[in-house]
């Protein structure tokens, strides 16, 4: 728990194992996708409000471990009709920033709140509109761009604001927050865990949004995995 909490980065469980030593390396693998699924029941507890920027993002994975370990990435066809990619709907909170925001650093325009990413099976309109209802208030501004699977959006949020890119490039201009998220989650699992078995995949985005929707936590962030992981694992969520 302490490794999954003292940093920005993760830890692979090879890592973990020959840092404490242990002779065999599954416990500390399950023992790490538990810990991943309490943070995804956490945050599924809690709703995104206000201004949220929403698009999905592409993530290479496998379909076995051993492919995953020992072969090399292949070329192949990419975005939303990719075999080898997840599907994963990506949502911020992206409020406009305030006088004191734009003194800071690195601003976007735009103040990130909490996030969430959902592995989907499509990005048709039924599958988004069924995770926003769960994971964003009614009452919420949505952005996106002009995908028509976000066409229904309109139906279930105070307002759907759609923004039509002819440019790709504009889009983490238009859509900041999300952007950095998706390509700094890419970048963490391609540099700590490499290829990412697809069943698996969920829990590492859960990982990174517990991580990211706690980044000014600091040292309170164990606190708070331990008191989840205590809470959840006494009602079942994490056996199995």
């Amino acid at each position: 728990m302490h490794f999954l909490t003292v940093n920005k980065k993760s830890f692979s469980a090879k890592s973990i194992q020959e840092e404490l030593g242990h002779k065999r390396y599954e416990p500390i693998w399950a023992m790490l996708h538990k810990l991943r699924v309490v943070m995804g029941v956490r945050d599924a507890k809690y709703q995104l409000t206000e201004w949220i920027e929403l698009d999905e993002g592409f993530f290479e994975k496998v379909n076995d471990a051993k492919e995953a370990e020992d072969t090399e990435p292949t070329e192949s066809k990419r975005g939303r009709g990719s075999e080898k990619q997840a599907k994963v709907l990506v949502a911020v909170e992206s409020n406009p920033e305030t006088a004191e925001d734009k003194d800071k650093k690195h601003n976007k325009g735009r103040k990130a709140g909490h996030l969430k990413m959902i592995v989907m099976d499509d990005l048709t309109k039924k599958g988004i509109n069924y995770e926003v209802i769960k994971g964003v208030d009614k009452d919420t501004v949505v952005d996106t761009d002009g995908y028509p699977g976000y066409a229904g959006l309109k139906e279930i949020v105070k307002e759907h604001k759609v923004t039509v890119m002819v440019n790709p490039k504009e889009a983490s201009t238009v859509f900041p927050w999300v952007h950095t998220a998706i390509s700094n989650a890419k970048r963490l699992l391609l540099g700590v865990f490499h290829r990412i078995n697809d069943k698996y995949l969920q829990n590492y985005l859960n990982e990174y949004c517990y991580r990211f929707n706690r980044r000014h936590m600091k040292e309170a962030i164990f606190d708070r995995l331990l008191i989840a992981a205590v809470s959840y694992t006494s009602y079942g969520y994490t056996k199995g």
